[in-house]
């Protein structure tokens, strides 16, 4: 819903797109995109996906037709040690990715690929995997990471301003301090970091965790971190978002 609202965390999305520029492309990790190996988005046209059920028909009609590039795809894959089977036409565009990108680059004129989340691997495979897309950045590829913190539909309720339960608000503070501190390898341990931390991500797989490992994966340094949006939607889903550099 904040693709089609006048909120917090749309204005944000906006303001870091002006903030950033435009990159030469955007490679980004969707936790809405799942799946028994890993794969790259390859198409040169790719379809906007609408993976999600019992929304308004207004988000049914949004397109976003962002160019796919196929050369970033193959690129990628090369520095995953994946195989030319890794780069596929199966996928297109989820709402993990355009739901964020057509905030930040309305004109859909920046080549957007997507690396899929591999379910079977661990939070360590999946920290390990991005370190390797360090590159990329040095290349003009922003990167993009879509989840949330904490992720609890069992538990949401729908009034945007609802209460925070405290094992919610708890996890997502305890994420923002590690991240600070630079302490974001021990994020591959997140089930230790709070008492309650099992209630931010209590689904089969904690996929909507998993794409915030890449992007600490990929800090350099002492880069600095700031977070563009903060707070919380629906009681049980945090929108905070991390920038490095």
């Amino acid at each position: 819903m904040n693709v089609v609202g006048d909120n917090a965390a749309a204005r944000a999305w906006a303001r870091l797109g002006r903030a950033l520029g435009k990159p030469r492309a955007v490679l980004c990790v969707s936790a809405h995109w799942l799946t028994r190996g890993v794969f790259l988005t390859g198409n040169a046209r790719p379809r906007t996906i609408h993976d999600f059920g019992g929304f308004p028909e207004a988000l049914y009609q949004i397109q976003y037709p962002a160019p796919g590039d196929p050369a970033l795809a193959r690129r990628t894959a090369g520095l995953l040690g994946l195989g030319a089977g890794a780069v596929t036409d199966d996928w297109g565009l989820d709402h993990g990715a355009w739901g964020v990108l057509r905030g930040m680059y309305p004109g859909a004129d920046v080549p957007v690929v997507q690396l899929s989340l591999d379910e079977r691997r661990s939070e360590r495979a999946h920290w390990d995997l991005g370190r390797r897309l360090g590159p990329l950045r040095r290349e003009g590829v922003l990167i993009v990471a879509s989840g949330n913190i904490v992720h609890n539909l069992g538990r949401i309720v729908w009034a945007e301003d609802a209460p925070v339960p405290d094992w919610a608000r708890d996890f997502d503070a305890a994420v923002a301090d590690a991240v600070r501190a630079g302490r974001g390898e021990s994020l591959a341990d997140w089930r230790s970091l709070t008492p309650t931390a099992g209630h931010a991500h209590p689904h089969p797989t904690p996929d909507h965790f998993w794409p915030l490992l890449y992007a600490l994966a990929l800090r350099e340094g002492d880069e600095p971190v700031t977070f563009p949006v903060e707070g919380f939607q629906n009681g049980s889903i945090s929108m905070r978002a991390v920038r490095f550099g």
